[in-house]
């Protein structure tokens, strides 16, 4: 997902709350902590507008997403904003930090294409200090799991420019099966460019995580 979902505070706050359902699920009432070797991904809090202003707007992080935002008050509206569709039911965004480090270092937002997830699509933004440390995987075999245990996604879609080479090598990495080329389908600063359409579903993943638990026990 090569666009961060937010729109200005004021423009979603009564369609969002009008959306809530009177009757919550858990993760709508705030996100569990996840955790995995390292790496701890945790709710966003507004305190986490500074680190994610830096980390996030640098030239080789935006390069391929859309223009993040612009001040550590436009990262406030943004985690506010999260919060709100969060609640909604239609929109789960973590903070990515590392163990014993608890400043966030990024994040990884899932928002439903369908109603109730059975069709969603997902993306993530990682500060690019910690770029090839394994930081993503273990994030994102997190978030898989949460999207299809708790969730209950059934096809979840992700799309990278064709000249985004870091962000293809890490789908593929985890699984993710290109589908087709969307051709000029992500305007970026006053370019029209082609991305990769990639999915991963329910079956697929659960079907890969049984081959690796099999994997593991017989070594």
């Amino acid at each position: 997902m090569e666009k961060m979902p937010y729109q200005p505070l004021v423009d979603v706050l009564e369609q969002s709350l009008g959306k809530a359902s009177t009757i919550l699920s858990e993760w709508q009432r705030g996100l569990p902590t996840l955790s995995a070797g390292d790496v701890v991904l945790r709710d966003l809090r507004a305190d986490d507008a500074e680190s994610l202003f830096a980390l996030l707007t640098t030239e080789e992080v935006s390069r391929f997403i859309s223009p993040p935002p612009l001040s550590p008050e436009g990262f406030e509206r943004f985690i506010a904003w999260t919060h709100l569709q969060r609640a909604a039911g239609a929109y789960v965004c973590f903070a990515v930090t590392l163990r014993g480090f608890d400043t966030a270092i990024g994040i990884i937002q899932v928002r439903q294409l369908e109603l109730n997830f059975r069709s969603a699509e997902w993306g993530f933004a990682i500060g690019s200090p910690f770029w090839g440390t394994g930081v993503f995987e273990r994030s994102a075999e997190l978030v898989l799991d949460f999207a299809f245990d708790v969730l209950g996604v059934h096809r979840l879609e992700a799309r990278a420019a064709v000249l985004n080479g870091r962000g293809n090598g890490a789908l593929v990495k985890i699984g993710a099966v290109q589908e087709g080329i969307l051709r000029r389908s992500l305007h970026l600063r006053g370019e029209h460019l082609d991305q990769v359409l990639y999915a991963i579903l329910a079956d697929d993943y659960r079907d890969r995580a049984r081959t690796r638990s099999a994997a593991v026990q017989i070594h």
